[in-house]
């Protein structure tokens, strides 16, 4: 898709710069996408996408699956669930994989919101716990307290007051400590609107009276969500004028906000509740035809489903009781379908699950294949090349002893060429076999390099110790029944052994164990042979 040059990101990588400082900038973009874009969609998502080609092309994998994770929260907003599911369950798997912990927070933070939005409110509870828990001791304090309001929200939302009480007290002790009136606010707030919802008015109007107090103590304008939450604890308490005054003044502080349309669809129906209950139809129904509007206009499902609940009162009120009844009966319909609509949807995300779990299961197969050696299963050269550096470097660390040695079948052509190189794939086997049980020590292991060649690596124990375990198997290979594969032809091995010292990279340790092992082959074979150098590191 060609993106033109506004929604380009402004920090374009250009070959001069280091991949730090391109990742550094595209990141700088997403922190202020990830906190304003939401509000505008189809404004942010070409922004978006040119980020992800951007983080792609400059090797940004952290700063990719940022980007990644942004459009599917785009795609979620834009009810494109299915996508943005699978988006979001390939994230949290990367995350996971790569112990990126803020990345981890925020897709389980995603994957409860959609859970929410399907219904699936236990679903809903478990991924917050696990968003709560993925943050770490680097999580913006203001971020901390954001999460753990919707855990208390979650908890909340199955009816679990006394533990979602719990998260929203911790969340505003946390937000007096940092001295942040915007989170403490919304950690009040959000505890009134649950413990209303709930139907507790009373302490939800003690919650609020909190609220108020810092509201005045700070200087703090309640934003139009807090007005309205104040709105819904007066209809509860049966206030209707005071309910009426605070979403007007809702409806007139979301003008001057940058806040998604739904919440004027939902607070111009508590306004028309309140007018209804106020006795002024007229007005209630003018207000409800402005909420039903706007959810038509922007796909409102679930506030399109109340509107219908309140439009129904409002004919029973007006004692059009025929009509009151047919829009109930259309009510119970709708909220049918969406009850229908919304296990499709888990369907569609326990689907996209199953597809990223066994893309995932695939893959961590394919890379363990790409390991192994496909005749002996033991460790390949790739797999030696990625372990044998961290093995040196523990080592290093803490004075662990490391041997390495490097064995090879003797006159191994002969098998093949007097018998056949079926007959050779079966010595090869047997010597892995034999190989494998052999002791290596905690991290140690054995890797079959190619052709005759293998490697053994041996942990927690010197030079002199790893010589003997390596004489050991010698003999075993020589004294191992070989007539029934090779009908009489002998196997034997040769050996060079080393130990690693503290200067040693894995290319030096291993021309040094292969010196051994040509020392054992010109000695004549079928011998265990010491680098000398290894001696020397031993008696140090």
């Amino acid at each position: 898709m060609d993106v033109s040059a506004a929604h380009r990101p402004r920090t374009a990588p250009s070959p001069d710069d280091s991949s730090a400082r391109i990742a550094e900038a595209l990141a700088a973009q997403l922190d202020e996408l990830e906190t304003h874009g939401a509000y505008d969609v189809d404004q942010t998502m070409p922004r978006v996408v040119a980020l992800e080609e951007a983080a792609a092309a400059a090797g940004a994998e952290t700063v990719l699956w940022r980007a990644r994770l942004l459009r599917a929260d785009l795609l979620d907003r834009r009810s494109v669930l299915a996508d943005a599911v699978k988006l979001m369950w390939q994230a949290e798997a990367w995350a996971a994989d790569n112990d990126c912990r803020p990345l981890l927070a925020r897709a389980h933070m995603l994957l409860a919101r959609t859970h929410l939005t399907m219904g699936d409110l236990s679903a809903n509870l478990d991924h917050m716990i696990q968003a709560v828990d993925a943050l770490d001791e680097g999580t913006k304090p203001a971020l901390h307290i954001s999460y753990l309001v919707k855990l208390a929200d979650a908890y909340a939302d199955t009816g679990s007051m006394p533990e979602a009480r719990e998260r929203y007290e911790q969340a505003e002790r946390a937000a007096i400590a940092l001295g942040e009136v915007s989170c403490r606010t919304m950690a009040l707030n959000n505890y009134a609107y649950k413990e209303c919802t709930l139907g507790d008015a009373h302490r939800a109007q003690a919650v609020l009276e909190r609220l108020r107090e810092v509201s005045v103590a700070c200087g703090w304008e309640l934003d139009s969500s807090e007005l309205d939450t104040f709105a819904h604890v007066q209809l509860r308490l049966g206030d209707y004028d005071a309910a009426e005054q605070m979403a007007r003044q809702a409806l007139a502080r979301y003008a001057t906000e940058k806040e998604e349309c739904d919440a004027e669809a939902e607070i111009l129906q508590t306004l028309a509740t309140a007018q209804r209950c106020r006795g002024d139809l007229a007005a209630a129904q003018a207000t409800l035809d402005q909420s039903r509007k706007l959810c038509e206009t922007h796909g409102f499902r679930l506030l399109t489903v109340r509107a219908l609940y309140e439009q129904s009162q409002l004919y029973a009120a007006a004692r059009d009781f025929e009509r009151a009844y047919t829009t109930l009966h259309e009510y119970h319909l709708a909220e049918k379908e969406l009850h229908c609509r919304q296990r499709e949807a888990q369907a569609r995300n326990r689907q996209a699950v199953f597809e990223v779990k066994e893309a995932r299961r695939q893959a961590e197969t394919f890379r363990e294949q790409a390991r192994h050696d496909p005749l002996t299963g033991l460790k390949n050269r790739r797999a030696v090349d990625e372990r044998l550096p961290a093995l040196l470097a523990q080592a290093r660390a803490d004075g662990t002893g490391v041997a390495v040695a490097l064995l090879d079948l003797d006159h191994f052509k002969r098998v093949n060429d007097l018998r056949s190189h079926g007959t050779g794939d079966r010595v090869l086997v047997a010597v892995a076999e034999l190989l494998e049980g052999m002791r290596t020590g905690p991290s140690g292991f054995v890797a079959r390099l190619g052709g005759e060649e293998f490697l053994i690596a041996m942990t927690g124990t010197d030079l002199a110790g790893a010589a003997f375990r390596l004489e050991d198997l010698r003999r075993t290979v020589a004294d191992h029944p070989w007539g029934q594969i090779t009908g009489g032809l002998p196997v034997t091995v040769s050996v060079g052994v080393t130990a690693a010292t503290a200067d040693c990279t894995p290319a030096t340790v291993l021309a040094r164990a292969d010196e051994a092992l040509y020392a054992a082959k010109d000695a004549g074979r079928n011998r265990v042979c010491i680098d000398p150098r290894g001696q020397l590191a031993d008696r140090a």
